[in-house]
């Protein structure tokens, strides 16, 4: 199968090299339809700031296979004239036969999570994916430490990430490592109090380069900050869209709005707008923390 490709879209190492270097991070963005990548896109270009799409593999499920996923994506970037850095990732790819899959669809950044396979596995299976991602030049981001919470029927147990494993992993060639260091995915329950510095401190010790924190909705602004500053260079944002489009649209509801025939409020372009609007305005928001609005 021929790659299919898309001269705007770029894979995420210089980006997240950059944000490493000078002490932000890149935001990471779920997608899981037109609106909600229309509304990033949109954001990212107004705002001149780079920016990964990220899709799991449930949501590549949603919205009809990665081929679809590319389709939609690059017909954006080529109908609104996106200009910014766009790399679009894989996020928490269960396989490496997934991965490739999603290359030679068009992506141009995956994520291989074998943090849920014995260590030598996760680390054979890397260097396996590696390989092949090379010959496309293709980004790629591995896992340590499993991330807890659930994300897409994915669940993770919340294990903290071994520096000895991220000092090794870190030499295969990697663009960036996820590691657990006390971050959950989804809504953070009440007894959660703080991600885990010392383990961050020595994590970055060992591997020094960007790392990402998966789970970032939820998270406190200072804490989000003192991450970053500590070396989280990407920063994973999905629950946080997701509420914020509900609440969007929930008032929209509940104002009766959709009922409105003469204004035609059950219209699909506007039932979603609100939430579409939020969408960029949690991008706005998010990316002011991150520091890397206007980064492009």
């Amino acid at each position: 199968m021929t790659r299919l490709y898309h001269e705007k879209l770029v894979n995420s190492t210089a980006m997240v090299k950059a944000a490493h270097e000078n002490k932000y991070a890149i935001g990471h963005f779920n997608i899981n339809n037109l609106e909600w990548t229309k509304a990033i896109l949109e954001a990212a270009q107004a705002s001149n700031t780079p920016v990964i799409l990220g899709t799991s593999e449930g949501a590549i499920k949603y919205m009809g296979g990665p081929i679809t996923v590319v389709g939609m994506v690059n017909g954006l970037l080529e109908e609104l004239n996106i200009t910014v850095p766009v790399a679009l990732h894989l996020d928490h790819g269960q396989s490496i036969e997934m991965a490739k899959k999603c290359i030679l669809a068009g992506y141009s950044s995956v994520m291989f999570d074998g943090s849920h396979l014995p260590y030598e596995e996760n680390l054979a299976k890397t260097k396996e994916l590696l390989i092949f991602a090379n010959e496309h030049e293709i980004s790629v981001e591995a896992e340590i430490g499993s991330i807890g919470g659930e994300e897409d029927g994915v669940v993770g147990n919340g294990e903290l990430g071994d520096p000895t494993q991220a000092a090794e992993i870190s030499k295969t060639g990697i663009s960036m490592l996820a590691a657990g260091i006390g971050n959950i995915h989804g809504k953070y329950p009440e007894w959660w109090t703080s991600l885990s510095f010392d383990t961050l401190e020595e994590l970055q010790s060992a591997c020094k380069m960007p790392m990402v924190l998966h789970g970032g909705s939820g998270i406190p602004q200072d804490q989000v900050e003192k991450a970053i500053s500590m070396g989280i260079s990407k920063i994973n944002v999905n629950t946080e869209l997701q509420l914020a489009f509900r609440d969007a649209t929930r008032k929209y509801i509940e104002a009766g709005k959709d009922l409105d025939d003469k204004t035609k409020g059950f219209d699909p372009r506007k039932l979603l707008n609100p939430g579409y609007q939020a969408l960029k305005e949690t991008f706005n928001e998010l990316t002011e923390w991150f520091g890397c609005k206007g980064k492009a």
